[in-house]
């Protein structure tokens, strides 16, 4: 199957123009890190910096309220403490949550974008035969 896609690739690649070709090479999928600079770099960027100072703050919170647990001699601040670091941790869990997210969401546009750019050079395959 790999074959097929690469062959698929060379025969598009071939089909288009200089322009085209190096639109279609920005299309490729990029590593983890590249991904995540994606995410920065998009419209919602402020958004996902906003979102990791509060993970650090949720952190913080969340060692802060650990160290409370252990030093609580009450029942009561157990339960209190315990209660406030899990809300930290579903807090950070959902902000990794949402990072990961638009990280497939760009993958997903990539994709689009590609199949569009195939559909348009089979056109134009079409119309000169």
């Amino acid at each position: 199957m790999k074959k097929e896609v690469e062959k698929i690739d060379e025969l598009i690649k071939e089909s288009l123009s200089q322009e085209e070709a190096e639109f279609y090479e920005e299309l490729e999928e990029k590593d983890l890190f590249g991904k995540i600079g994606e995410v920065y770099k998009s419209k919602m960027g402020w958004l996902v910096i906003l979102m990791n100072i509060m993970h650090l703050i949720f952190f913080i919170a969340f060692v802060y309220c650990v160290v409370e647990f252990f030093n609580a001699e009450v029942t009561k601040e157990l339960f209190i403490w315990s209660s406030a670091g899990f809300l930290c941790m579903i807090f950070m869990a959902m902000m990794k949550l949402y990072v990961w997210m638009q990280m497939d969401k760009n993958d997903i546009l990539r994709e689009l974008k590609r199949i569009e750019l195939q559909i348009s050079v089979l056109a134009q395959h079409q119309d000169k035969q």
